[in-house]
């Protein structure tokens, strides 16, 4: 069959690294602006943004309600998730004068950030156990920050960085592309919403209006492009209510319309200037495409984001090798 010739085998060099690959705990290198075009070379940054890239082809044109392959790794990642939700309700918010900000969330992170490699480590078979605690500080990151208790596109980034390790390791498998999307990230999605709901989250560095959304890009990428070619519904849909309520069971995209108007009030258009513009444009195809460069633009090539950023033997900082 074509198809299986075109997949390499399971035991192919490129899915499972070599048991010699030397793990590293990932660290910051971006600390200036001008290290930023050491960022924008590196390693890390091609398969960062072609992870991304991949998984928007994949999820092109399907529902979430579509029927995919989970595998015992996807099963695994969603249970890791489900921990993390099972910890917000044993962690209620405290009372406290500042109404944003729940110093609860602490309490939380703290216990994430404990059993972090332990989580990581139900997901990861035994053999490549030398790559858990690199992985899982993708993970520790992707939560929020502690200090600030707030949540923004680099914690989103980090994700998706923790993510394409475990595809890098051989964890994840190109079978694997649309559940990574609609099953761990959609449930991802979810407990960062239930954080930022209940312990009152502060955005990272938000635009205010000006910026897409407060909290979240990627739903937006990857939801646009599940959009592409559909038979009735159009980029002017997504500020019409009635076209929200009855599709966002299906489409990312209108999940993140709805979370938005369940949580700002006023008119869509003062609240979320950018997704009101975007509205207007006439297909989904050209809304997918805009969005990936403004991600680049926005969020991957804007130094208070990329400052955060941690690289390490999977996601290295080295420049691009070829070959």
């Amino acid at each position: 069959m074509a198809e299986g010739e075109r997949q390499p085998p399971p035991d192919s060099s490129e899915e499972t690294p070599p048991a010699t690959q030397n793990f590293i705990i990932p660290k910051k290198e971006i600390h200036t602006v001008p290290d930023m075009g050491k960022w924008k070379r590196s390693q890390a940054y091609a398969d960062y943004i072609g992870f991304i890239l991949t998984l928007n082809e994949g999820v092109k044109g399907k529902k979430l309600t579509f029927d995919y392959k989970v595998s015992e790794a996807i099963e695994k990642l969603v249970a890791l998730l489900d921990t993390l939700d099972r910890w917000i309700d044993e962690t209620p918010p405290v009372d406290q004068p500042s109404r944003f900000g729940n110093k609860a969330y602490r309490t939380w992170y703290a216990k994430l950030d404990q059993e972090a490699e332990n989580l990581v480590a139900t997901v990861v078979p035994t053999h490549l156990a030398a790559a858990v605690p690199e992985v899982a500080v993708y993970l520790k990151e992707a939560v929020g920050n502690s200090t600030r208790i707030d949540y923004g596109t680099g914690h989103e980034a980090a994700f998706a960085a923790f993510l394409c390790c475990l595809c890098k390791i051989g964890v994840l498998r190109v079978d694997d592309q649309v559940a990574i999307v609609f099953k761990v990230f959609d449930r991802y999605l979810e407990v960062m919403r239930k954080l930022q709901k209940t312990y009152r989250m502060e955005p990272a560095g938000s635009q205010g209006v000006w910026g897409l959304d407060d909290f979240q890009f990627l739903p937006f990428i990857w939801g646009s492009s599940q959009l592409i070619d559909h038979p009735h519904l159009e980029p002017r849909h997504f500020v019409d209510e009635k076209a929200v309520s009855e599709n966002h069971k299906d489409y990312m995209f209108l999940q993140c319309i709805l979370f938005i108007t369940e949580m700002k009030t006023g008119p869509f258009a003062e609240h979320s200037n950018q997704l009101w513009n975007i509205s207007a444009v006439p297909s989904w195809s050209k809304v997918n495409q805009g969005l990936i460069r403004m991600y680049k633009a926005e969020c991957l090539e804007k130094f208070p984001v990329i400052q955060h950023f941690k690289f390490g033997s999977l996601l290295p900082i080295h420049p691009v090798t070829s070959g």
